[in-house]
């Protein structure tokens, strides 16, 4: 007689339990295994999403108020520059803060403004350009002529002509300036802000196009996931070339603005694009003068900061 072969009921049970025991350990694996890819991928995005937009500001920041051979000059109306442009109206225009504060030079009696800044519902102007900025966050306003001189003109874009003694701003689509030993420049102004689009926190900058500062063309939407923007003013005191203080834009006074800063200090806010449904950011961030309440949200975030040396000679007379 042979003898029955197989497992008995308890051998068969004592099996299911290991059986559920090694499956609950491998799942448990998996899930922290997909828990770290999503942590490290967030953290990942908010590195190069802050590393994209400070690369945006910078580039900028370290050309204003280049003006090639006027750089550091004045421009003076009727005694060494001329605007063929059409005149831009107020609603064309973005128009800052200061007499001479708009996108090309005026007659006012004050040096034209190549920079300037503040923090949307906290200081008392604003530009008239811009709509739905978010509350807390600075807007910073820059104006510079871009490199290399050109030959070709683009329609859509204003430029100058300029020589040692003369500049001439006029649009792509006019006829050239004549004028000896003359360069030709690409003119912009700039204006960095932040906005949300469907929910989502995006870094935006303004652009100067023909016809102003509202045409469907002025606007780009530079990087998503920018939560918020400190910009902190450094001021050279003692004739050395390097700032000696930093403060925000709502401390800067109409004098210092005219003869202008020599660095700037650049804080972001970052935020993820989606939400981790198992993480609650209890953190608050400090952006130089001023603190960012903890969210209590699935956003995780980062701040990152970078001090600016402005390049090029500023008027301070």
């Amino acid at each position: 007689m042979h003898g029955q072969k197989g497992l008995s009921l308890v051998e068969l049970m004592i099996a299911m339990v290991i059986g559920l025991f090694v499956s609950a350990g491998v799942l448990t694996i998996f899930i922290m295994s997909a828990n770290n890819v999503t942590t490290t991928s967030h953290f990942n995005q908010l590195q190069e999403n802050g590393r994209i937009a400070l690369d945006f500001i910078e580039r900028d920041l370290q050309m204003q108020g280049f003006m090639a051979e006027f750089t550091g000059e004045d421009f003076l109306l009727g005694v060494n520059t001329q605007i063929n442009a059409p005149a831009l109206t107020d609603e064309q225009d973005c128009i800052g803060s200061g007499l001479n504060n708009e996108s090309f030079p005026n007659l006012m009696p004050a040096h034209f403004r190549l920079l300037w800044g503040y923090e949307q519902g906290v200081s008392d102007e604003s530009l008239n350009c811009l709509t739905g900025v978010t509350t807390n966050t600075d807007v910073l306003q820059l104006k510079r002529l871009i490199g290399p001189n050109v030959t070709v003109f683009d329609d859509n874009r204003y430029y100058v002509g300029m020589s040692n003694n003369e500049a001439i701003f006029f649009a792509g689509d006019q006829s050239t300036p004549i004028l000896d030993n003359a360069r030709f420049w690409e003119y912009q102004h700039h204006v960095y802000f932040i906005k949300e689009d469907n929910g989502m926190p995006v870094l935006m900058r303004r652009i100067l196009a023909n016809g102003g500062m509202k045409t469907s063309s002025s606007v780009e939407q530079l990087v998503e996931g920018v939560e918020n923007i400190r910009v902190l003013y450094g001021f050279d005191n003692d004739g050395d070339r390097s700032a000696d203080s930093f403060m925000p834009a709502e401390n800067v006074t109409s004098l210092m603005w005219d003869q202008g800063a020599v660095a700037l200090r650049i804080f972001l806010l970052i935020r993820t694009l989606y939400e981790d449904k198992n993480f609650t950011n209890t953190t608050s961030y400090r952006l130089g003068d001023k603190e960012i309440a903890a969210s209590n949200d699935g956003f995780r975030r980062k701040v990152m900061m970078k001090t600016l040396a402005l390049e090029n000679a500023l008027i301070a007379d």
